[in-house]
C-alpha cells in the first residue's frame, strides 16, 4: 500500500524537482496519522515566482490529494536559493486548540 507521503512525492513530481522531501509530521499533532506534512521542493518552475505562486504551484500539483490531508507546510526554492542557503526551518509543534486535542495533551 503507498503511504500518502509516497502520493505527495508523486503528485510532485509533476514540478521536476532537483530536489524533494515529504515529512509525515502527523506525530507532532493531534489530529491521527498521515495528516500533517512538510514539503521542501527545488525547483526551475519556481523561477521568477512570487512565494504565493509557488504555493499555488505545488497545490495544482497536489490535485484532490489536498482534501485528504490536514497540513501541509511548504518550503519552495529554486535552484539558486538552495545552492545559496539549504537550511530548511523546523517546524513548530502543535500548540493545540483543535477540538480533536484531548485536554492536557499538547
Amino acid at each position: 500500500m503507498t503511504t500518502r507521503a509516497e502520493q505527495i512525492r508523486q503528485a510532485l513530481a509533476a514540478l521536476q524537482p532537483l530536489h524533494l522531501e515529504v515529512l509525515d509530521e502527523s506525530h507532532m499533532h493531534s489530529r491521527g496519522l498521515e495528516t500533517h506534512y512538510k514539503a521542501v521542493v527545488v525547483s526551475e518552475a519556481f523561477d521568477g515566482k512570487r512565494p504565493i505562486q509557488r504555493h499555488q504551484a505545488v497545490y495544482a500539483a497536489m490535485g484532490a490529494l489536498m482534501q485528504q490531508i490536514h497540513a501541509l507546510a511548504l518550503h519552495t526554492y529554486t535552484p539558486a536559493e538552495w545552492e545559496a542557503d539549504a537550511s530548511v526551518p523546523d517546524s513548530p509543534r502543535c500548540r493545540g486548540g483543535s477540538r480533536h486535542d484531548k485536554p492536557g495533551a499538547h
